[in-house]
């Protein structure tokens, strides 16, 4: 299953739960964001030809990250720019998150791995703004 959390029109997260299967290759965000996520499933002797990326000036104002959950379970709060608590899910292993606006928190609710990739390079304290998590009792679950 492939979950599309929106807030409004604009899409703030995208989860790929670990038991999506489709045929060939899919593309799930649009052409316009600075990173791209896509999911392949391609047969055995299936080719990808040998190939190098050409430099191209590309202009990031805003981190977009992916998490892979490796093992354990986790929380992801959702919250709006101007950090206004949104609602909450639960990722399991072998969930990927694109985190592409909007802020987001964690709550590991098991021992737990994870792989992030987002841009670089890393800006230090200028890369986020840190603010209080939702108090427990106030969490809202989509599921």
């Amino acid at each position: 299953m492939v979950q599309r959390i929106c807030h409004g029109e604009e899409m703030m997260a995208l989860i790929i739960r670990a038991d999506y299967e489709a045929e060939g290759i899919e593309f799930f965000t649009p052409d316009e964001f600075s990173q791209q996520v896509a999911y392949m499933n391609r047969p055995r002797d299936y080719v990808i030809p040998p190939h190098v990326h050409n430099p191209v000036t590309r202009s990031v104002s805003y981190t977009k990250e992916v998490l892979f959950i490796r093992s354990g379970r986790l929380r992801v709060d959702f919250y709006t720019d101007d950090q206004t608590y949104l609602h909450s899910t639960v990722l399991n292993a072998g969930d990927v998150i694109f985190l592409a606006t909007g802020g987001h928190g964690f709550e590991m609710l098991e021992d737990t791995q994870i792989i992030e990739v987002k841009q670089g390079p890393y800006a230090g304290d200028d890369d986020k703004t840190r603010f209080s998590p939702v108090p427990p009792e106030q969490v809202r679950m989509l599921d």
